[in-house]
């Protein structure tokens, strides 16, 4: 069941890319894996996927302890400083750094590991109370000259999490603006491996590849709806 759900998804994301002469094997599915069980991650894995996202830390230690090292884990939910300790290592990206504060607590402690942590920055420009990111490229400007100062952090590029619409249509305003905020980043800096644009999921993913995600978060459609114990 798993399995033929994140082959359809495969599918769609093929069909996404042929539609504007992309290559589809340049689209990172991370399938958002919160919630379950590491045999159901495994199940995926046996498929042939390795990008898994997580929400919660301790939930994710305990799968990362039992599921393949080849395995390249993400952590997508809002991240504690204190808790920064236990993710930086542990997973291949964090999508979700909106702060300074949080930016330079990440540095400290992969400075302390003598690693380096690939990061995104988390956008918000449409000033969604309940998510969290930058709301203005001033504020994400000052954020990005102070981080690529910091010998221990990798800014990799940004993510963004839209409004909840019943029309996926009406995410393109946001993802085109976040492309375009990507793209003058790119121009006005000198950043080693600023490349990922993280936006769309399940029910949106199609839109945000047409205007130039190369990483995508789907969970629903690839586990259904999520499960508690």
């Amino acid at each position: 069941m798993l399995k033929e759900n994140y082959l359809k998804i495969l599918e769609r994301v093929k069909k996404a890319c042929d539609k504007i002469n992309k290559d589809y094997r340049n689209i990172t599915i991370v399938s958002v894996s919160k919630t379950f069980k590491a045999e159901l991650i495994k199940e995926i894995y046996d498929a042939g996927h390795r990008d898994f996202g997580e929400n919660y830390i301790q939930e994710a230690l305990k799968k990362i302890e039992k599921l393949p090292d080849d395995i390249r884990w993400h952590y997508v939910g809002r991240l504690q400083t204190n808790k920064c300790k236990d993710a930086v290592g542990r997973f291949s990206l964090i999508h979700s750094v909106d702060s300074l504060k949080l930016l330079n607590e990440i540095s400290k402690r992969a400075e302390l590991k003598n690693i380096k942590q690939n990061i995104l920055l988390q956008i918000n420009f449409h000033k969604e109370e309940t998510k969290a990111g930058f709301q203005n490229i001033d504020e994400l400007i000052g954020v990005i000259e102070a981080g690529i100062k910091l010998k221990n952090i990798n800014i990799r590029g940004l993510m963004t999490i839209p409004p909840f619409t019943d029309n996926p249509e009406n995410t393109r305003p946001h993802f085109a603006k976040l492309r375009e905020t990507f793209e003058l980043i790119k121009t006005k800096y000198s950043i080693d491996r600023f490349d990922i644009l993280s936006m769309g999921m399940t029910d949106d993913f199609e839109v945000a590849i047409e205007e130039g995600a190369n990483y995508i978060r789907i969970g629903r459609a690839i586990f259904g709806e999520r499960k508690y114990d």
